[in-house]
């Protein structure tokens, strides 16, 4: 009896210290990790993300996470899958991280996602085409993603669009792979909804800075609204075309990732006119949001600069992450957190409404329609929910 019970004590105590010391924790440490496109065209941007990042962290940790503080490492991906691969593949097997958080790019974050998972690492906060990055991973229960999906959002608001605006013929511009096939089959349902087809469309590659020949071929079929499925650098380089060409009678709406404050800044006049389709809400220092104000004072005493929606953003994942390892308690594994993660619900200063996962994505999907006014956006159509 004594053997029998000496075996049930000594099995015991190796669970809970495997549970306890699951990959990336330690007693007092929670090594999480992020892969970032610290080189390549979307670099500017990336500042805004780790700064906000490491911010919440370091307010998390002060109090710290069930006798536990987060370390964050970040590597660059540079835009590139294969740099992202082994981006990832150092996070995981050399640093031994227990999740990756807001990890930026749809090629990056799908060449990584099932790796990550399989790993038994928590995947959380891609920035990149929700969808595509879920199939990846088969769907995997370690897998969160809460930017709204590339194709129901376009859907919603092109169908606004054709509705409010009743153009005759549409274009397409968008980037080869991932992000682009969402582009472009939210724009096909909501051309079918309308009975309508698309009259031109344009790819261009990741990195790509010349977009003459693609706004010429919308030119040439005389659209009179261009769907742009654009990021930050290809938004303001459409509209520099588009304004080049003193094609005064076009619409352009990009889609959700381009309508960014850093595109209304680098952009200035080149994007003055530019509509967009927003999933969460744009803040800025004029705020009269207690949260916002807050969270821009201290953004900008730490930092010296202002923050954009990007950090915004970031600090408001990296929240709903640090939400689930509090809920997920002392005995912190990638399953406890992907079980506590189910009833962790988040509201704050960047949603328009209250969220949750469905489906470990989150929900409800909701879009706005804006468009750069006096170099900044202004709201012309409230948030409406997207078809899913």
């Amino acid at each position: 009896m004594k053997i029998q019970r000496r075996i049930v004590m000594a099995a015991a105590a190796l669970a809970w210290a495997g549970a306890v010391h699951a990959a990336g924790v330690s007693d007092t440490e929670i090594v999480i990790g992020s892969h970032l496109d610290l080189s390549g065209p979307t670099a500017a941007a990336m500042p805004m993300l780790r700064n906000a990042m490491q911010m919440r962290i370091d307010e998390a940790n002060a109090a710290g996470i069930h006798g536990r503080k987060i370390r964050l490492i970040v590597e660059d991906n540079g835009s590139q899958p294969q740099m992202a691969v082994r981006a990832a593949q150092k996070l995981i097997k050399s640093d031994g991280v227990f999740a990756i958080l807001n990890a930026f790019g749809s090629g990056p974050n799908a060449a990584t996602a099932k790796a990550a998972t399989d790993a038994g690492v928590v995947v959380f906060a891609p920035w990149g085409a929700s969808a595509i990055i879920q199939k990846v991973s088969g769907n995997s229960p370690l897998m969160f993603t809460t930017v709204p999906n590339y194709d129901t959002t376009t859907a919603t608001g092109l169908g606004w669009a054709i509705r409010t605006w009743k153009p005759q013929r549409v274009g397409v511009i968008y980037q080869e792979g991932p992000f682009g096939d969402l582009i472009r089959a939210g724009v096909g349902s909501a051309m079918k909804a309308a009975n309508m087809t698309v009259a031109a469309e344009a790819a261009y590659k990741v990195g790509d800075i010349d977009f003459s020949s693609q706004v010429a071929k919308m030119k040439a079929a005389n659209v009179d609204l261009i769907v742009a499925g654009t990021v930050v650098r290809e938004t303001v380089g459409v509209m520099a075309e588009v304004k080049k060409l003193k094609w005064n009678e076009v619409k352009v709406l990009t889609a959700v990732p381009g309508r960014s404050s850093i595109v209304a800044r680098l952009g200035k006049d080149a994007v003055e006119g530019l509509y967009g389709m927003g999933g969460w809400k744009l803040n800025d220092a004029d705020s009269t949001d207690p949260d916002t104000q807050k969270f821009f004072a201290n953004y900008k005493a730490r930092f010296g600069q202002e923050p954009d929606e990007n950090a915004a953003n970031a600090y408001s994942y990296t929240s709903w992450f640090i939400a689930g390892l509090q809920a997920a308690g002392r005995n912190l594994t990638a399953d406890s957190f992907a079980k506590a993660m189910q009833g962790v619900a988040h509201q704050d200063f960047t949603t328009f409404a209250r969220q949750i996962f469905q489906g470990n994505h989150l929900n409800p999907e909701q879009v706005s329609i804006d468009q750069v006014k006096g170099g900044k956006w202004v709201q012309i159509a409230a948030p409406a929910g997207a078809s899913r």
